[in-house]
This record gives structure tokens, sequence and C-alpha cells, in this order.
């Protein structure tokens, strides 16, 4: 496996492509995504801006030739907003993949130890990630990485009435169902 440092823009369509089977999968722990093709331009023009404007890098992972995954973050300057006593820039991870055939070969991983990396040397002391409450493999692989929970968002939808909150989340699987 090699892994590459690439310009989004320069690699468009594979980088679309990947996100779209990113936000595919995210779709399935959250029943509130939106449909890529209705975000998906806005979108890739957000990621492609703050790779240009915000010290961003894609990291791309091939496997004999072929790509396997990305992994894309991007620097938040540290503002008057902040309450932590941190005051240096935070590099935030805003989006990873691998594709489901390269999947349990630590492709992930090292991209993640590759980024991390690349940005310590830059000086990078904090490094913020979101998943979904419901992303329990993400969870234990962002624990066993030394990352921790700090603060949990708790969202309310509501149906177009306002009268009733809607629902975010699959139902679980049926406990009595057989299989």
């Amino acid at each position: 496996m090699t892994i590459q440092s690439i310009q989004i823009r320069d690699h468009y369509d594979l980088i679309s492509s990947m996100m779209e089977q990113l936000h595919l999968s995210e779709k399935t722990f959250f029943l509130k995504t939106a449909s890529w093709e209705s975000i998906a331009a806005n979108y890739m023009q957000h990621v492609m801006e703050m790779q240009e404007t915000c010290d961003g890098i894609c990291l791309l992972a091939y496997v004999d030739h072929t790509p396997a995954g990305f992994i894309f973050a991007y620097i938040e300057e540290a503002d008057e907003s902040r309450i932590e006593d941190y005051t240096g820039d935070t590099l935030y991870v805003s989006d990873g993949y691998v594709a489901n055939e390269f999947r349990r070969q630590g492709i992930y991983r090292e991209m993640n130890e590759e980024l991390e990396r690349i940005y310590v040397e830059k000086g990078i002391r904090r490094i913020v990630r979101y998943t979904l409450a419901n992303n329990h493999r993400m969870q234990q692989f962002l624990a066993a990485k030394a990352y921790e929970p700090v603060r949990l968002v708790y969202e309310k939808w509501l149906t177009p009435d306002g009268k009733k909150p809607l629902p975010l989340f699959p139902s679980p699987p049926d406990a009595n169902t057989t299989r």
C-alpha cells in the first residue's frame, strides 16, 4: 500500500465518488443525511476551498495502484469564540473512507497516522473529529488512538408543522427476530 498527498481539484471525480460512498454509508447510520446528489457540488466545492485556504491535506491510499481510500483534514484557526485553554490552531479531520474490498487491512489506520504525523510536525496539538452516536466502530477506533469524547451534540428535528419529533436513527433490529 502507498499513501500519496493529492489535490482534490486534480482528482475531483475520484474523490467525489469516494465521498458519495462515504455519504451512503453515513446514511445507514443517520436517517436525515441528505441525498448526495443534492449536496455533492457544494460539498466538493467546500472541501476544495478548505484544502486550498486552510492548509488542508487529502491523503489517498493505493493498493496495487488501485485507489483504496482517502482521508481529508484542514486547519481551523483559533478565534475569540474558543473557551478552552488551548489557543493554537486545531486540525479538523473532516472526511475519510476506505472501499469495502480494502477494509480490515489497516488502511484507514495508516492514513490517519500519516495525517497526524504531518500536522504534528507543523505544530498542531489539538485534533477534532466528529462521528455519529451510533457509529460504534469509529468510536472504538478513535478511543484506541487516544481520542476522547468531549462534547455531545443533541439534536431535535421536528415535523413540518413543528408538533412532533422526527426519528433520526434507524430502528434497531428486533431482538426477537431470528435469522
